[in-house]
């Protein structure tokens, strides 16, 4: 079976990218599955977006609005949201989930299965092995969330009550010496209701690889 790729309109793919080839992965055995890519991207020389497995749902899936620069490589299954960019040489492994307007910098790894939050921010040269709060900044190898993405929330235009408690609540997370399952009680307790702090908190309680600590 041949994989089947579409792609939005006003998407533009650069010289060398290589999208909708067969997956990576050893226990796929040419059944058919597809890459489905939204409008107005660009996808820069040298990606390589490959398709899905029957394992992952079938479909590796790119929103709208995203940049994806040189040499970047998305595995079977990811799955991207809207507004996301990527910087070159960056490697996806497989099933690996990033929400909207998420940023990743130059030469990052991450490792199959990564779940990525809504506005967070990687910076370069990190690897991520664990999931990254929505509207944290995370660095290092591996990384571990350090700050809220003020900046990235300000552009994004929230307001500041909201990002003074997305502040406050990340660091209830990374610098109140909790566990995971403590820091969520205490943001329930100490934080004032939100959309952006009850996206937080459902993303912690749905984590499966655990945050990055």
């Amino acid at each position: 079976e041949k994989t089947k790729v579409t792609i939005g309109e006003s998407t533009r793919l650069f010289p060398g990218a290589v999208v909708g080839e067969q997956p990576q992965d050893l226990k796929y055995s040419g059944e058919a599955t597809s890459v489905e890519i939204g409008k107005n991207n660009m996808i820069r020389e040298y990606v390589t977006i490959h398709a899905g497995t029957p394992e992952g749902g079938g479909i590796t899936r790119i929103g709208d609005s995203c940049l994806l620069m040189a040499y970047v490589h998305v595995a079977h299954d990811c799955q991207i949201g809207h507004h996301v960019v990527i910087a070159n040489s960056t490697q996806l492994a497989g099933h690996v989930e990033m929400e909207d307007h998420v940023k990743v910098g130059g030469v990052c790894a991450f490792n199959q299965f990564v779940r990525l939050g809504q506005h967070c921010y990687i910076a370069g040269d990190s690897s991520v092995n664990k999931d990254v709060l929505p509207f944290a900044i995370a660095q290092g190898k591996y990384a571990v969330m350090r700050a809220a993405n003020q900046v990235g929330m300000d552009r994004s235009g929230f307001v500041k009550k909201d990002i003074e408690q997305v502040r406050r609540a990340l660091r209830i997370v990374t610098k109140g010496g909790h566990t995971v399952e403590e820091a969520i009680l205490r943001i329930e307790d100490e934080c004032e209701d939100s959309q952006a702090i009850a996206d937080l908190l459902k993303f912690a309680k749905d984590s499966k690889r655990g945050l990055a600590l």
